[in-house]
């Protein structure tokens, strides 16, 4: 070979190889990943839906990408953080941590395949037509976390059953409609215990937390339940520091407020259990199967937590009753 002929083959090498890993990086699918918090609180979370993917045989950075948008729990800015996923011409979005990325993604696309995690009713938010047959673009996973918010206050009356005067905590921003339908419940179950009026304390940021507790302290309510809720669910260690700070008995929906310290949870399973399986559906869809058929995953095993160590701080005596039912009791 004549070297003016080699050094020509060795040039168009050079110039070949950039293209055909241009080409490889285009052909690998890009998922968009929506979420209303933050990532330094949801670090768990990604971890799971990366391990769902894995088990789809999806490896971030090998053969498939992820587009990360979060909203910092700044809501109003998720339409715009969905649009840009649509004209990044994602292959599938993944969305959680409210109902209002879903309904932001549902309305950026009607085409782009859509995989949410919610605490909400799917059907009664106009998600999806049913749970079995989602049709449409969109299906996921949902918890019994909102409809447990009367059986929370249940627990902790178990556990203060001569405290009257009880407070619950709620996020008015994220989902106006859920909050509403929670505070009718649990003032609902309020009455059948014999208790008077519940205390609704309002919060939307790590601040308004802070004036939460303050607020609960002058009101003097003896116990607190916490809403199911993203940004609650995120601010699980503040949460229980603040309560612990304050001496307050509290409740949340999500068992990470128990391993940091709280006093009790009752609720569905982990967060990260469900974005394990947002992931496991989002590796299916880019696969080839349509999210019309994927069944709406319902996560109906209910988990009850004790932190018996902060119960003694308390001064808490714990049923024996509660304690046999507890699924997971910290000592």
């Amino acid at each position: 070979m004549r070297r003016r002929e080699f050094i020509t083959l060795i040039g168009g090498a050079a110039v070949a190889w950039p293209l055909v890993a241009r080409a490889q990086q285009s052909t690998k699918p890009v998922v968009g990943f929506l979420n209303a918090a933050s990532p330094d609180r949801f670090a768990h979370v990604v971890r799971a839906f990366r391990l769902g993917l894995n088990e789809a045989g999806y490896a971030e950075g090998r053969n498939v990408a992820i587009e990360y948008r979060w909203a910092e729990n700044q809501y109003d800015r998720l339409p715009a953080l969905a649009a840009e996923l649509v004209r990044r011409r994602v292959n599938v979005i993944a969305t959680g941590s409210t109902s209002l990325a879903v309904l932001a993604a549902k309305a950026a696309t009607t085409t782009i395949p859509i995989v949410f995690q919610t605490g909400a009713d799917p059907v009664g938010t106009g998600l999806v037509a049913s749970l079995n047959r989602p049709g449409g673009n969109v299906t996921g996973v949902t918890t019994l976390n909102v409809e447990m918010t009367p059986k929370r206050l249940e627990v902790l009356h178990e556990l203060l059953p001569t405290t009257s005067a009880m407070a619950v905590l709620v996020n008015p921003i994220n989902n106006p409609v859920t909050v509403e339908t929670d505070l009718r419940q649990i003032q609902a179950a309020a009455r059948r215990l014999g208790m008077p009026m519940i205390h609704v304390l309002k919060a939307s940021s790590e601040r308004e937390l802070d004036s939460a507790f303050s607020t609960l302290v002058q009101q003097r309510a003896g116990g607190l339940v916490i809403n199911a809720d993203a940004f609650f669910a995120g601010q699980s260690v503040q949460l229980a520091a603040l309560a612990s700070r304050h001496a307050v008995p509290a409740i949340s929906p999500y068992g990470e407020f128990v391993t940091a310290g709280g006093l009790a949870s009752y609720g569905g399973s982990s967060i990260a259990d469900q974005y394990r399986l947002v992931g496991l559906y989002t590796g299916r869809i880019l696969k080839g199967e349509q999210p019309a058929n994927l069944p709406v995953q319902q996560v109906t095993k209910v988990e009850l937590s004790l932190n018996l160590k902060t119960a003694a701080t308390l001064g808490i005596d714990v049923p024996p009753t509660l304690l046999a039912r507890a699924d997971q009791v910290i000592e």
